[in-house]
């Protein structure tokens, strides 16, 4: 593949989605570093090995981890998807935090669902909540626009 601002081969193939359109650019390293994309393309071996190493280390204690009461092993509760006793809550507590806050968006907080036919104050409180954690989102992810609007809908909930 070409560079699209020269002739040479393209070495830096860079992938945007800017409000939902996908915007590709192939470039060589001279053209890249004059649009100012600075590259990192030497990690040092011993670094590299490393961070392989302590992954490698990190994933046997996990799999070593047991419960002191039920002596249920963090592999089986991942085989099998059930917790053996209560204390378990408090022996697998990094790693199942982890677990809840991929399958909750980032969230550690459970709120659980509202009745449909319920639309009272905590309705709009887990609404205030959503909303809450979409702009914290919008920000870390220097969405402003989309920060501006949600910041904009919290102030007009009807919060009593």
């Amino acid at each position: 593949m070409q560079c699209q601002l020269c002739d040479n081969p393209a070495t830096v193939h860079l992938t945007e989605i800017v409000n939902g359109d996908k915007i590709e650019r192939h470039l060589c390293e001279q053209c890249a570093q004059k649009e100012g994309i600075t590259i990192k393309t030497q990690v040092p071996l011993n670094e590299l090995l490393h961070n392989i190493m302590a992954a490698q280390e990190e994933a046997q204690e996990m799999t070593d981890l047991r419960c002191p009461q039920c002596d249920l092993r963090w592999a089986d509760f991942r085989k099998r998807g059930l917790l053996g006793c209560p204390n378990d809550y408090l022996a697998f507590s990094e790693p199942l935090e982890t677990l809840i806050e991929r399958a909750h968006d980032g969230s550690t907080q459970h709120v659980g669902r509202n009745p449909r036919h319920h639309q009272g104050q905590d309705s709009q409180m887990s609404q205030l909540r959503r909303l809450r954690l979409e702009l914290q989102r919008a920000i870390d992810s220097e969405d402003y626009e989309t920060a501006a609007r949600v910041r904009d809908e919290i102030k007009h909930l009807p919060l009593n």
